[in-house]
């Protein structure tokens, strides 16, 4: 299974985000191998126009890979233990999805066109986080979720 990840907006190269992202998707990386999961990529978009949410969705839809299982990073969304998450990803590569899109939104969130095209909503909790530290999360919950379907012992309960 292919994981992609989507942004609007974009990490400094010499960021301390950038570096905890670049740090956990490389783990991914690696952990993920043997379970033939793997990290294809991350698309930074930004309107430059200032369209507003409807532009940022525009760019996403057209950064998201064909046929991929959408998921919105949204407040609204499912919030679940980072074991549900395991097997959430786990049982999206055993129905045999090639493709999984992760998507973070911009200072105003998704665009509810593009949130109601998702297959899935999920939440880091009910607390608005910047897209910065959205990031992070979700790279780290990634790497997170290959270790507990490994069995290696990052993940402790």
């Amino acid at each position: 299974m292919r994981v992609h990840l989507r942004a609007v907006g974009r990490l400094s190269g010499r960021s301390e985000e950038r570096a905890l992202v670049d740090d956990y998707l490389s783990r991914f990386g690696q952990t993920g191998r043997g379970l033939g999961w793997r990290f294809e990529g991350e698309t930074e978009v930004e309107d430059k126009k200032n369209g507003g949410m409807a532009a940022e969705a525009a760019l996403l839809r057209a950064a998201i890979p064909s046929g991929a299982l959408l998921v919105c990073l949204d407040e609204r969304g499912t919030l679940m233990s980072s074991p549900e998450f395991a097997k959430k990803l786990q049982g999206w590569a055993d129905q045999g999805r090639s493709d999984v899109c992760f998507v973070i939104g911009g200072a105003d969130g998704i665009d509810p066109s593009l949130r109601a095209e998702a297959d899935m909503l999920l939440s880091f909790g009910k607390m608005v986080w910047p897209h910065k530290l959205v990031r992070v999360m979700i790279a780290e919950q990634l790497y997170r979720a290959a270790s507990i379907i490994a069995g290696t012992p990052y993940h402790r309960d």
